[in-house]
């Protein structure tokens, strides 16, 4: 039986979200170099040596349902267009619930704090609302990893709380994971407001 959600590309406003696949490793190996975003110890970004067996990983959770991992493509004019320059995923899926979680996601360094993000995560929050009805859409993130939680908070979601020593991370330390969601009755407002973010002059 095909998992929930059925893979699908989702493109507009610079970036292109497509199934991710061994295709992008390359491209990938080279993302991560870009900033030492795997040596930032409150995240999980694979080193260059790395990535094809995370993109296995995460094509093995698609089998088991509980993942659907897209390469983030920029499609905009520039150095970086029709390459992939990071990683994003639905994940924690509960078909029957139909909830989601946005998660797992790093961009290079270089298209960091342009608008790739708010574009990902508005092709990512429609497709959830608007063709897969989900009741609502989760994100987490580390207590500690305030760039993530400010680029949260500002599209719109909501802190349902702090989970206390929540995992282990790969260097022994305990993470608290914050976690916040948008649930669907809040998408037109959110919608508007990222929406106005794409369009803004910058």
């Amino acid at each position: 039986m095909t998992p929930w959600p059925d893979a699908v590309t989702l493109e507009g406003h610079g970036v292109r979200l497509e199934l991710l696949s061994q295709a992008h490793a390359g491209d990938l190996a080279e993302a991560c170099q870009d900033g030492d975003l795997h040596r930032l110890w409150y995240t999980s970004v694979p080193g260059p040596a790395g990535v094809e067996a995370e993109i296995e990983r995460r094509l093995s959770l698609r089998q088991a349902g509980s993942m659907l991992p897209f390469a983030v493509v920029a499609t905009a004019p520039g150095p970086l267009q029709g390459r992939a320059v990071g990683m994003t995923t639905y994940m924690n899926i509960d078909a029957a619930a139909k909830r989601v979680e946005i998660g797992s996601t790093w961009y290079r360094a270089a298209v960091q704090r342009s608008s790739l993000n708010t574009a990902c995560k508005f092709l990512l929050l429609q497709h959830a609302f608007e063709a897969l009805d989900c009741i609502a859409v989760e994100f987490r993130t580390h207590f500690m990893n305030q760039q993530s939680r400010r680029a949260i908070e500002r599209l719109g979601a909501k802190l349902d709380g702090v989970l206390r020593a929540h995992m282990r991370m790969a260097d022994g330390s305990l993470r608290d994971t914050a976690v916040y969601s948008i649930i669907a009755c809040e998408w037109p407002a959110v919608r508007a407001n990222l929406a106005w973010q794409l369009a803004k002059p910058r």
